[in-house]
């Protein structure tokens, strides 16, 4: 194990010398999310004066950058006399520079302030059949990259090489948080997207995760498999019922009462294995004259289908590594112990290092919150009966 620790400044400058005598360092790489990350250091006068709002904390593991962001807690200051705690302890919280990206909100036009942007609410930020990736990128270029207003941009973020993934994909977004429209142009050909410290900048890319469940298993008879744990829960509605038409409780400019409302109602099939759950959905200016108030109804109900969540924690072996054999976003195959095979992304590759006891990776597959995708409500339902078959056994 060879890791070391380093500060820069906001403009990617190295400070000081690399910060020895840690006691433990944990690291959590995130698909498509920041990185959380923390260490715990001697409060030598030397570390807290690098330790300092603006700054960047540098994990480099066997030579390579493992994580490169912004201290976002630099010092959280122990001392005590009990235990001769000499200079004390501090610890630090940072994360990577998918933070700073993530800080940032969709503007409808980005090339002008925030006071000049139109009241308009229909005025959005459009792209229509374009590539996924360009739109991606062209989402952070725009509003914090090198293509934003100068007092936007982050310090050395660059765009990345063309990847040339994804496919055709349309979005419209106004105000809404920039990871959160980066997310969901990613989501429709599975994208992935990162920062990377290379050549004093910070690179911003699109990728398209592998699929690996050919070569990437994780079994307990491999070793490799820590632990399994799965939920499955009611849906939240079976039937949405959705409102459209004009409130009558407006106007219409002549004076005369405005139309009256439509009503459309959109059901599942789960009720009969759960039990009927009504949901009201306003979607007010809208008719069903060409379904709008249907495909409505139908997109929240598949929000608001049974709940599940299933998740595995998978540890590095010399066969399988993580960063070698897998990376985040990649579909990797687990065998449970009730023999079942799934197939699911890697969420986190975590790394977690101490001086005496050395370092582990671990990556937690599958998501861990609640999801409604059919596949995975599908994969918990029929784990939970086999678990059901052997405890009757």
């Amino acid at each position: 194990m060879s890791i070391q620790l380093l500060v820069t400044d906001r403009n990617l400058n190295w400070l000081g010398d690399p910060l020895d005598g840690w006691a433990q360092l944990k690291c959590d790489l995130n698909h498509n999310r920041p990185a959380a990350g923390e260490v715990q250091l001697p409060a030598r006068p030397a570390y807290m004066e690098l330790l300092q709002p603006g700054n960047r904390m540098v994990v480099v593991r066997d030579g390579e950058i493992w994580c490169a962001g912004p201290l976002e807690e630099p010092q959280d200051y122990v001392w005590d006399l009990a235990q001769n705690a000499g200079p004390g302890t501090v610890t630090v919280r940072f994360t990577d520079d998918l933070a700073r990206i993530a800080g940032y909100l969709t503007y409808p036009n980005p090339a002008v302030s925030f006071a000049a942007q139109t009241t308009t609410a229909d005025v959005q930020w459009t792209r229509v059949s374009v590539n996924a990736e360009l739109i991606i990128r062209a989402l952070v270029n725009e509003n914090c990259g090198p293509g934003a207003l100068s007092v936007r941009r982050i310090e050395q973020l660059v765009l990345d090489d063309v990847a040339g993934v994804g496919g055709p994909r349309s979005l419209t977004t106004r105000f809404e948080p920039l990871l959160d429209a980066c997310r969901t142009a990613a989501a429709w050909h599975r994208l992935g997207f990162r920062t990377r410290q290379h050549n004093g900048q910070i690179r911003f890319g699109v990728y398209a995760p592998v699929d690996r469940t050919g070569t990437a298993r994780f079994s307990a008879g491999l070793g490799n498999l820590r632990s399994v744990r799965f939920t499955m829960g009611a849906p939240r509605a079976t039937a949405e019922l959705v409102q459209g038409g004009e409130d009558p409780k407006q106007q219409a400019p002549s004076g005369e009462p405005a139309n009256q409302r439509v009503y459309v109602e959109v059901s599942s099939g789960h009720a009969a294995d759960w039990y009927r759950v009504e949901k009201l959905l306003e979607e007010s200016g809208k008719t069903d004259a060409d379904g709008e108030l249907t495909q409505a109804g139908t997109l929240a109900l598949g929000d608001d289908n049974p709940q599940a969540s299933l998740a595995t924690v998978t540890v590095d072996t010399e066969d399988l590594k993580a960063g070698r054999d897998y990376g985040l976003g990649d579909k990797v195959t687990v065998v449970l112990p009730t023999g079942l095979e799934i197939a699911d992304i890697v969420q986190t590759i975590r790394l977690e290092a101490t001086p005496d006891e050395g370092e582990q990776v671990t990556a937690v597959i599958g998501d861990s919150d609640k999801t409604t995708t059919t596949a995975t409500v599908r994969t918990v339902r029929d784990l939970a009966r086999r678990l059901g078959r052997l405890e009757a056994r």
